[in-house]
């Protein structure tokens, strides 16, 4: 008897105040809302099956634009409106600006050292201070113009051989990207570009394609990081891993060890970074696997934009012809009988602006963006967020939002004629390229190419569907990966408007 007092004293001396203190705390976190979640998978459940970033904004129709979400077995907070957006990274952006370790990102970018994907720190401030002051400065940015210009006259040429059968602007736009930056990085390309089908891809190309596609799959070990590298190693995503990673790591050792063996008087990115590596006033010493994945980012990050962008924005204005129409009346008015849309005409062709805006609008190349991962606790309103929980920003439902955007499906470019937003990362409503901190330092680089190229596809030719289709027969199902591809590839009739023939012709 004295033992069972004795017991229930200790129960109620030692114990209880810790079930109470327990209690307390569940009592005290409140954390923001979500559905109702499975054993195990979470809310994982609700991904299978749908693009994530639909699945998500529908749960965010019935939850909120704020939720916190367990997938697997990773908090996950997931951001879908403006003033959501605002609330958190005006006073947060530094908790909120590190990245999560990705299990494929990890090995294909050297453990994450790129710009990209590197945890937010000294290494990612000195890289990041090196890309935005180095490598795509306005400056040097604006020194590719010969070499933009001419892929364009290129592709352009190779479009008026093809004529009048249909051409495939899915794999034309990503060409042409491709070998911009080939030449802007290494100061060679390696493909020459042609518009009908047959073509062989070159080997560097179809080892980026695996890069990206690796890249955006489903992987187990970001939601369950205790079973995924087993998991890895029986469904073979080990080995495809280890050979993209060595075909990539090979090529890139091949471009360096050419670039240190000559001396150049017009300095490629490559150029740039091996003189950054050898200046001892460089806060960080750059390693040879920091130079590859830097470079490795710029391709990733740089081909897959600009291509996904310009398919977006062709079938936007083959299924709105009238739209298409008024840009090719203004393209034509300003450049009057050139012979192609040079850089200098594009700061007077203000409705092609708009019809970039709401293509990134509608189209966010990235409608997740990329994860984040916050740093330490926080408090946004009256919600708890732990340290370490992922951060998924819904970029496409804060654009589409019907309490901010009026017909936010439709595609209208003169919405944005007497507004201001812009897409740049300053105004939340849009934000194709990021936020704060961690947004896309390659933004001019990007849509100098995007407008360039349209320009003078509205301005060399006449665009119509191949025979026998019709506006309703144009898809706008949306691919899965890391960038927002349209899923089938968009063929298209061009016919040269008659100057072309003669003049954009080799």
């Amino acid at each position: 008897m004295e033992y069972k007092i004795l017991f229930l004293m200790f129960i109620l001396i030692f114990v209880m105040p810790l079930l109470l203190l327990k209690l307390y705390s569940k009592v005290q976190k409140k954390h923001p809302p979500c559905p109702r979640k499975l054993p195990i998978l979470g809310h994982l459940h609700h991904l299978v099956g749908h693009l994530p970033h639909i699945a998500l904004e529908k749960l965010s129709k019935v939850h909120g634009p704020l939720m916190l979400l367990q997938l697997g077995s990773v908090p996950t907070l997931v951001i879908s409106s403006a003033n959501v957006a605002r609330e958190i990274f005006k006073p947060h952006d530094l908790i909120f600006s590190s990245r999560p370790q990705s299990y494929a990102g990890k090995r294909l970018t050297y453990g994450c050292n790129d710009i990209t994907l590197a945890p937010y720190g000294e290494y990612w401030r000195e890289v990041r201070k090196i890309v935005i002051l180095e490598l795509l400065s306005v400056k040097r940015v604006l020194s590719f113009r010969s070499t933009r210009e001419e892929e364009v006259e290129l592709m352009v040429n190779s479009i008026v051989r093809c004529s009048p059968k249909p051409v495939n602007l899915s794999e034309l736009t990503l060409d042409l990207a491709n070998n911009v930056i080939c030449r802007v990085a290494f100061g060679t390309k390696y493909d020459d570009i042609e518009g009908c089908n047959g073509k062989v891809k070159p080997k560097v190309h179809e080892i980026l394609d695996v890069t990206q596609s690796l890249l955006g799959e489903f992987n187990v070990a970001d939601f369950y990081p205790w079973l995924g590298w087993f998991v890895n190693k029986v469904n073979g995503v080990d080995l495809r891993l280890k050979k993209n990673f060595r075909e990539i790591d090979e090529f890139l050792d091949k471009i360096i060890e050419e670039h240190r063996e000559i001396i150049v008087d017009h300095e490629t990115i490559v150029d740039v970074l091996l003189r950054l590596q050898k200046d001892p006033d460089q806060t960080i010493a750059l390693t040879n696997n920091q130079v590859k994945a830097i470079l490795m980012d710029m391709f990733v990050a740089g081909t897959d934009t600009s291509s996904a962008t310009l398919v977006w924005i062709m079938t936007e204005l083959i299924k709105n012809p009238s739209i298409m129409k008024r840009a090719q009346d203004e393209v034509r008015r300003v450049v009057k009988g050139k012979q192609r849309v040079e850089e200098s005409d594009l700061p007077k062709l203000s409705y092609l602006k708009l019809i970039i805006k709401e293509t990134l609008r509608l189209h966010p190349p990235a409608p997740l963006l990329v994860p984040r991962e916050t740093t330490e606790p926080c408090k946004i309103g009256e919600y708890e967020i732990p340290a370490k929980t992922r951060v998924f920003i819904n970029a496409k439902a804060i654009a589409t939002d019907p309490n901010v955007w009026d017909n936010p499906n439709d595609f209208e470019p003169k919405r944005f004629m007497d507004s201001s937003i812009d897409y740049k990362g300053h105004d939340f409503e849009l934000i194709p390229f990021g936020i704060g901190r961690r947004g896309c330092p390659g933004i001019n680089f990007a849509i100098l190419l995007v407008e360039i190229t349209l320009a003078n596809f509205l301005y060399c030719f006449d665009w119509s569907l191949p025979k026998g289709m019709t506006t309703d027969d144009i898809d706008v199902v949306e691919a899965i990966g890391i960038t927002m591809h349209k899923k089938e590839p968009l063929l298209l009739l061009a016919i040269p408007r008659s100057f072309s023939t003669s003049i954009c012709s080799p």
